[in-house]
């Protein structure tokens, strides 16, 4: 018995592409999807400005100070090894080719992430790591007597000053875009709304490199700006846009092209040389929660919904020994700020108060007193002074902070004592940041999810803003990390809070 197949192919409906153009209409599977003419934007000093030759040129910048990075760690410890000499200079060059090679293994030269730090910097932590493993196998295999100060010292440190070093070339690109240069031109497609939403977050974090120069919508019946952005062209024009303004990358926001048509536009786009980018319908879901898996001929992509166990674990296990660790280290500050607020205030020096933790457990969270004894008793008499963002209350000249506290607010000394909530296990080194039991209750649907991990000493809210945010704000950065955390994201909220810290911002 044999199955009757139908094996008739159509190509889906293409109505995405059925609004009203600017352009004559043509194929985006032809061998010539464009017409090609000279414009301002596209001529040879134009491109030559553009993202294209910048990104080149910090590609090789990044590779120098990587190599430069590895031959200023590996030259004492080669030559303390090996003395001066022909071997020493050779086991140098080793290093740098063989590091070098495995960053780039680890996509670390890759130009599309290339300015995006968490991305840069996994890669050379995984290519130290698969140094580290070589040099181990190595010795093992051939019976070669190794230094163990290289595997223990010298890769570690190969790692620190790598990723100082990409840290200062990172900074330096985010400290060109804040002023306009090295940016991508960005086109945004989709309907108005979606434009209009995409277009505002990419203007608002000028560090990713994305300038929204046009809209392309999917009619331009009415090619009016949208949030002070052009409209450029409609869907059926994209490839025609990218090569009269020498777009870089194209962002396709919502579902104004199906999938036939998006297949269609990467072949038109491998034509007219510029990215495509897809901004999801998933909001506020990235890094390790995504997985593109493909099945059946189709693209499924795959959301993480809980951290697997072995992430948790070595969260649990970084709190509990960088929280001993950083307690030891604070136990003299926390000590000066105890004995300067009982001689300046008459009270306890230090501060209980029970907020909630995980999935609505109650703890009791320590604080050095910053304020006069009776502040709870005066807080409903300054009610209508309240500067806060809604839900939290915040002052910025509060008369119940003491000069001793204000200055421990300042630079969040007051909160050292916490550490001792995280040793405990009761909050995190990073985390949403510990509510009170009335703000629990004010909370609406979707922010009770800020309970489902640990609160925590420090966290994105602290880095964005701290008490300049508004509650709409906090809620959304506190979600974000719950919904997105990672060990490497704590790394680097933890060394951002170390620079906010120390600049003192929006703490009051």
């Amino acid at each position: 018995m044999t199955l009757a197949v139908d094996r008739t192919f159509e190509w889906p409906s293409r109505d995405d592409r059925r609004g009203l153009a600017a352009e004559p209409r043509r194929s985006w599977a032809s061998s010539q999807p464009v017409e090609l003419r000279g414009t301002p934007y596209n001529d040879r000093v134009a491109v030559a400005r553009g993202w294209a030759r910048v990104g080149i040129r910090y590609q090789r910048r990044t590779v120098a100070l990587d190599s430069f990075a590895a031959v200023l760690v590996a030259t004492p410890f080669l030559l303390h090894v090996y003395g001066p000499g022909q071997q020493s200079g050779l086991a140098v060059l080793g290093t740098v080719l063989v590091f070098a090679a495995l960053v780039a293994m680890m996509r670390g030269y890759e130009a599309r992430s290339l300015g995006d730090g968490p991305i840069e910097y996994q890669a050379v932590v995984r290519a130290g790591g698969i140094g580290a493993a070589l040099v181990m196998a190595a010795s093992y295999v051939t019976q070669a007597e190794i230094s163990w100060s290289l595997v223990f010292a010298g890769i570690p440190l190969l790692i620190l000053v790598t990723v100082a070093f990409r840290y200062v070339n990172r900074r330096l690109l985010h400290h060109q875009r804040a002023g306009g240069a090295s940016m991508k031109r960005t086109l945004v497609v989709g309907a108005p709304t979606d434009v209009a939403r995409v277009a505002r977050d990419l203007a608002a974090s000028p560090h990713h490199g994305f300038d929204v120069m046009g809209l392309c919508l999917p009619s331009i019946d009415l090619p009016t700006p949208i949030g002070g952005v052009p409209v450029v062209g409609a869907v059926a024009d994209i490839p025609q846009v990218v090569v009269d303004r020498a777009v870089d990358v194209v962002v396709v926001a919502g579902p104004s092209l199906s999938g036939e048509a998006l297949r269609r536009l990467t072949w038109a786009l491998d034509r007219v040389g510029s990215q495509l980018v897809v901004v999801p319908g998933l909001l506020e879901v990235t890094g390790p929660r995504v997985t593109l898996r493909p099945a059946a001929g189709l693209s499924l992509l795959e959301v993480e919904v809980a951290a697997p166990r072995g992430r948790q674990v070595v969260k649990a296990l970084m709190d509990r020994v960088a929280g001993v660790l950083l307690l030891a280290m604070a136990a003299p500050i926390i000590g000066a700020s105890v004995l300067a607020v009982r001689l300046t205030s008459p009270g306890k020096a230090f501060y209980r108060q029970t907020r909630v933790g995980v999935d609505g457990e109650p703890f009791t969270m320590w604080k050095i007193r910053s304020m006069y004894v009776d502040a709870d008793a005066r807080r409903s008499a300054l009610a209508p002074l309240d500067e806060g963002n809604g839900v939290l209350f915040k002052m910025r000249e509060d008369p119940r902070v003491t000069p001793v506290g204000a200055i421990l607010r300042r630079f969040s000394l007051d909160e050292l004592p916490q550490l001792l909530n995280v040793v405990r296990g009761d909050m995190s080194l990073v985390g949403p940041r510990p509510p009170l039991g009335e703000e629990v209750a004010r909370y609406e649907d979707a922010v009770h999810r800020r309970l489902r991990v640990k609160p925590g000493l420090t966290g994105l809210w602290q880095v964005s803003g701290r008490s300049d945010l508004s509650w709409e704000e906090s809620v959304r950065l506190d979600l974000r990390y719950v919904d997105n955390w990672s060990v490497m994201m704590d790394v680097m909220i933890l060394w951002k809070t170390a620079r906010a810290v120390l600049r003192g911002a929006g703490a009051y």
